[in-house]
């Protein structure tokens, strides 16, 4: 997968994992282990709580209960009872279960936080949590009952229940009980201990696992989407002029100038291109002949999809490159509460658990999503418009009228866009006061990565469908025999596409097509 090493084990220190070593321990099942310094800096914690409980200190979660019943207080002998309680009463979440990978990600996430030392779990909980992923043990979890205040509460409880062999899984293609699973695997499940339930559940590991996955992704669809624009200035015999460097340098957004890098990168080579610079040097030795300026429809004054696509579009690739940033500091930070720093000997009561960067940094990213699915169907639109489509038959159809061509693929297309449109709006605001109103407000972090999930999904299908039309179009325009020749990118593209899906001559059923080339990008097998 797109340069990932996966010979290679990940090593958790907590403060270096990247969203590519998540990837490849959640997608590809990269080993994971732990720096030698995590079993100390746990240890540590561990034993500054202890003494904590020793002098009879108060610790929320500990020794007392959760959220709004924290006025409680929890006898000793109850402690371990606690926090299997708390697993227990959050395992009751609803919905379709989660991709495999979130949870996966969730459980390195988890154990990445643990590892920084401040939770005060024995280190034998990193370590059977590393033990579930190397195992390849994945709890199955719902997708609903995260608000994102107090962390991801309900779904990172069946996490934590199956360290103790509870709940079910997915193993080695089946599913089995947890306890089954652990058996099968010679991993023995642990009896909780106390704030290690608390610890497990209270942080935002399930929204990061999403939110990462997530943002793998867009940013290859958004190079997709740029490598889309070049192949459709091909397919309607446009010019390359908007792509210039200067033009683009004199703006000075540095995602501009890249997108416009890209764009140039893509289309170098193409004999389609109308040759804007040719017919400057004709009308500088003939004059007359300036009216092919009014005759090429597609020469100087190209619709703003092709004309403004590095204006329009750099802004996502500055964006994707924040949110990666934000969410990176995320999965490596601590997360959950109460803290117990050994080295002042300290207990914090904090808040970091509350997901509001990941809200905040996925709210956003569903903008730039929307805005790729736009730019898809514009780009479709002009492909399959005869008023626009600069000498294309209508919907790319071989016998238009007796034949639809792609006609019901633009309506299939259209639906996703409207999908993604209908997802767009920020979750973050929707807070609702919850949990006897002590988390009066929360994130809903995970309710914003979930729905930039899900858009970037009918993205996939959205650019499917439209790179089946180019690559119908560039057919059209005399690719398929030789006559034309594509640019850098498009050619590897349309080679790759072509290898699963053939031109359509006459009108045929393209949902195996489609689900073909989602394939294709799922697996970034259209090189860019």
């Amino acid at each position: 997968m797109d340069s990932l090493v996966l010979d290679k084990a990940v090593v958790l220190t907590g403060n270096d994992l990247t969203v590519e070593d998540l990837v490849r321990v959640a997608r590809d099942g990269s080993r994971v282990e732990t720096a030698g310094s995590v079993a100390a800096a746990a240890e540590a914690s561990r034993e500054a709580l202890l003494r904590k409980l020793g002098r009879q200190e108060i610790i929320y979660g500990v020794s007392t209960g959760f959220g709004a019943n924290v006025k409680y207080f929890i006898p000793p002998s109850e402690l371990k009872a606690l926090q299997e309680n708390v697993l227990h009463s959050l395992c009751c979440g609803a919905g379709p279960e989660l991709d495999q990978a979130i949870v996966r990600g969730a459980i390195v996430l988890r154990a990445n936080a643990l590892s920084k030392g401040y939770s005060a779990v024995r280190p034998i909980v990193i370590e059977r949590l590393i033990a579930l992923l190397n195992a390849g043990v994945t709890p199955i979890v719902p997708r609903y009952g995260s608000v994102g205040a107090s962390g991801d509460l309900v779904p990172s409880a069946y996490i934590g229940s199956a360290l103790s062999g509870e709940g079910e899984a997915h193993w080695r293609g089946e599913r089995v009980s947890v306890a089954e699973a652990l058996k099968r695997s010679n991993v023995e499940p642990i009896r909780l201990e106390a704030k290690e339930g608390l610890a497990l559940v209270n942080g935002t590991t399930m929204m990061t696992s999403v939110a990462a996955l997530t943002l793998y992704d867009l940013e290859y669809l958004a190079r997709l989407t740029l490598a889309a624009v070049a192949m459709t200035a091909e397919a309607l015999r446009a010019t390359s002029d908007p792509f210039r460097e200067n033009i683009h340098l004199v703006k000075n957004h540095p995602g501009q100038i890249e997108a416009a890098r890209l764009l140039r990168a893509y289309a170098e080579g193409s004999t389609l291109l109308f040759d804007l610079d040719a017919l400057r040097e004709d009308i500088r030795k003939n004059r007359a002949d300036a009216t092919r300026t009014v005759e090429t429809e597609q020469g100087i004054q190209t619709p703003y999809s092709l004309r403004c696509a590095p204006q329009g579009l750099g802004p996502a690739l500055e964006n994707l490159e924040f949110a990666r940033r934000v969410v990176e500091r995320e999965m490596n930070s601590v997360n959950d509460n109460p803290l117990i720093d050994a080295a002042r000997d300290e207990v914090y009561h904090t808040g970091n658990f509350y997901g509001g960067h990941i809200a905040r940094a996925m709210d956003g990213v569903k903008i730039d999503i929307a805005n790729l699915a736009n730019w898809a169907h514009c780009l479709m639109a002009m492909l399959m418009d005869p008023r626009f489509s600069n000498g294309l038959p209508a919907s790319l159809a071989t016998d238009p009228g007796l034949s639809s061509g792609f006609k019901g693929m633009q309506l299939a297309q259209t639906s996703l866009v409207v999908a993604c449109r209908q997802m767009a709006a920020p979750s973050s605001i929707h807070t609702l006061p919850t949990e006897q109103y002590n988390q009066d407000i929360v994130s809903l972090g995970m309710h914003s990565a979930m729905s930039a999930n899900d858009m970037a999904l009918r993205l996939r299908d959205a650019l499917s469908i439209l790179l089946l039309a180019l690559c119908q179009a560039v057919d059209l325009r005399g690719v398929r025999e030789g006559s034309e020749k594509l640019g850098k990118a498009s050619s590897s593209v349309y080679a790759a596409i072509r290898q699963v899906a053939r031109f359509v001559d006459k009108d045929r059923a393209q949902a195996k097509d489609i689900a073909a080339v989602n394939a294709l990008i799922a697996d970034r097998a259209l090189a860019l």
